[in-house]
C-alpha cells in the first residue's frame, strides 16, 4: 500500500509522481493494490476529489489500472516499472519458449556488412540536413511494398515497429480515444496504449486474422483507430487471407479509421500480404526487421497517406531526428544481397510449429499457430500452466501479457526448440493440462 513510502505534496501532480518513482523503483510492484481514494485523502489531508484527480494521470499515463469496485492497483505492465519487474525468471536447465525472440541460427551475420557500410560511409559521411530516408533503401523498399500490393505513399523510417506505433497514434490520437485492437494481441502494443492515455477496444481473431463480426463491433464502439497484423500475428500465427482482407476492406471502407498494418512477419513467413491500406482515408503501413534480421536491428520501414506520414515524420525531427544511414545502408544491402532467405527462414519455423500442432493434435490438446515462431495453447488457468510446464522443464509466456478479455491461454515460442524435442515439449503441455492427482494439491 501507499503508506510503504512517503507521500509527497498535496496536488495532484505530486501525487501522482510520487506514486510513479515509487513503482519505478519497486516499492509498488505490479498488481499491487493502492490506497482507496477516501482512505488516502483523509490520510494525508487532502480532498478526495485530489487524489481521485491523481490516481486519472496514473491512468492515462499506463501506471494503473481501475476495476470497479475492486479499486485501483499498478497495472500488470505499467509504463513507470523497472524492467527487471516484469518477467518471469528462467531457471538454469529450463528450456526458455517465453521470450518471443527469434533463432539465432537463422539471423544473418552483419559483420561484413556493416564493414562494408562503415567504409562507404567514411568516403561520404552523412551530416546534418541530409534526407531522413538514405536514397538506397529508398530504392529498395519503393520496389518491395510495390511488389507486395502495399499503396504507393511517403515514405519513413523508425527505430522499430513500436516506435512508427507510437508516433503514429501520438499524432493522430488524443487520450481517452478509442482504439481497436487484436486480443489476444501484441504485449507491446496492449502496454503503449494505457501509456499514451488511449483505451483499447478488443476485437477476436481466427487462423485467417480478425473476426470479421468482432471487428464491425469494435468500429461500432466508435474506435478512432484501428491496429491490424497481417501475418505471423502475435502470439497465434494468424494470417490475413486474400478473402477475409477483402471483407476487411469493406468494413474499414465504411467507418474510415486510422488504420495501422503491422507486418513485422516479413522475411519469417513466405504466406502472401494482403494489405488494408487505401481502405481508408487514414493509414500507415509499417514494415520492421526484428525477427528476420535481428531484434538489435532497430528499424522500420513505414508508408501510409501524407497527411500522417507527414506528422510522423515532423515529430521525429523534433525528437530523434533520423535513424542512423548507417543502419539504412546495412538494412538495404541484407535485403539487397538476400542475406536472409526467407523461404528457408519460414520452412525452419513451419515445420517445428507444424509438427507440435500435429503432436498437441494427437494428444487431444487444442492450439493455433498458422504462421510465424509462436503457438498458442487455450489453457483453464495460466498460473497453474506456467508453472506445471516450469516444472516439466519449458518456460512459457502467460497468456495474460496478451490479452484483454479473450480466455487464458500460454504462448510457446518454437525458435529454439529443434524438431526431435517436440514430442517432449506436447507430452509437457499435455500433462499441464491434465487435472493432477487427486489430493496432491490438498
Amino acid at each position: 500500500m501507499l503508506e510503504a513510502y512517503r507521500l509527497e505534496g498535496a496536488g495532484a501532480a505530486r501525487i501522482a509522481a510520487t506514486v510513479e518513482e515509487a513503482v519505478a523503483a519497486g516499492e509498488l510492484s505490479p498488481g499491487q493494490p493502492l490506497t482507496p481514494i477516501r482512505e488516502l485523502a483523509a490520510r494525508i489531508g487532502v480532498n478526495p476529489n485530489t487524489v481521485a484527480a491523481a490516481y486519472r494521470l496514473l491512468r492515462e499515463r499506463g501506471v494503473i489500472e481501475t476495476a470497479g469496485r475492486r479499486g485501483s492497483r499498478v497495472r500488470a505492465r505499467p509504463a513507470s516499472t523497472a524492467r527487471e519487474a516484469l518477467g518471469t525468471p528462467v531457471p538454469p536447465g529450463v528450456r526458455d519458449l517465453s521470450s518471443g525472440n527469434p533463432d539465432p541460427a537463422l539471423l544473418p551475420a552483419l559483420a561484413d556488412v556493416l564493414a562494408d557500410v562503415a567504409r562507404r560511409h567514411a568516403e561520404r559521411p552523412v551530416l546534418y540536413g541530409a534526407p531522413p530516408v538514405s536514397e538506397v533503401l529508398r530504392a529498395q523498399v519503393t520496389a518491395a511494398l510495390a511488389a507486395d500490393g502495399v499503396p504507393p505513399g511517403p515514405l519513413a523510417v523508425t527505430s522499430g515497429a513500436l516506435d512508427a506505433i507510437e508516433r503514429i497514434l501520438a499524432t493522430r490520437l488524443r487520450p481517452g480515444d478509442r482504439v481497436a485492437v487484436e486480443d489476444p494481441g501484441w504485449g507491446g502494443l496492449l502496454d503503449l496504449l494505457p501509456a499514451l492515455g488511449l483505451l483499447p477496444e478488443p476485437f477476436g481473431t481466427d487462423d485467417d486474422g480478425p473476426v470479421p463480426d468482432q471487428l464491425e463491433r469494435a468500429l461500432s464502439a466508435g474506435v478512432r483507430a484501428v491496429v491490424i497484423t497481417c501475418r505471423a500475428q502475435n502470439p497465434t500465427g494468424a494470417a490475413l487471407t486474400a478473402e477475409r482482407a477483402g471483407t476487411l476492406r469493406a468494413l474499414l471502407r465504411d467507418a474510415d479509421p486510422l488504420l495501422v498494418e503491422d507486418d513485422h512477419g516479413h522475411g519469417i513467413t513466405t504466406l502472401p500480404l494482403h494489405p488494408l491500406g487505401g481502405a481508408t482515408g487514414r493509414w500507415a503501413f509499417v514494415r520492421s526487421t526484428a525477427k528476420a534480421y535481428g531484434p538489435d536491428l532497430r528499424l522500420a520501414v513505414v508508408t501510409g497517406d501524407e497527411a500522417t506520414l507527414d506528422r510522423l515524420s515532423g515529430r521525429q525531427r523534433l525528437g530523434a531526428g533520423w535513424v542512423s544511414h548507417l543502419l539504412q545502408d546495412a538494412v538495404a544491402r541484407l535485403w539487397q544481397t538476400g542475406a536472409v532467405d526467407p523461404a528457408t527462414v519460414s520452412a525452419a519455423y513451419d515445420l517445428r510449429r507444424r509438427r507440435l500442432l500435429e503432436e498437441l493434435a494427437r494428444r487431444g490438446v487444442p492450439a493455433r499457430g498458422r504462421s510465424g515462431m509462436n503457438v498458442w495453447v487455450p489453457v483453464p488457468d495460466e498460473t497453474s500452466a506456467v508453472a506445471r510446464l516450469l516444472a516439466a522443464g519449458w518456460a512459457a509466456a502467460p497468456g495474460s501479457r496478451f490479452r484483454i478479455a479473450s480466455p487464458p491461454g500460454v504462448r510457446l515460442t518454437l525458435s529454439d526448440v529443434r524438431p526431435t524435442e517436440l514430442p517432449a515439449l506436447a507430452d509437457a503441455v499435455r500433462t499441464t493440462l491434465a487435472p493432477p492427482p487427486a489430493g496432491r494439491y490438498g
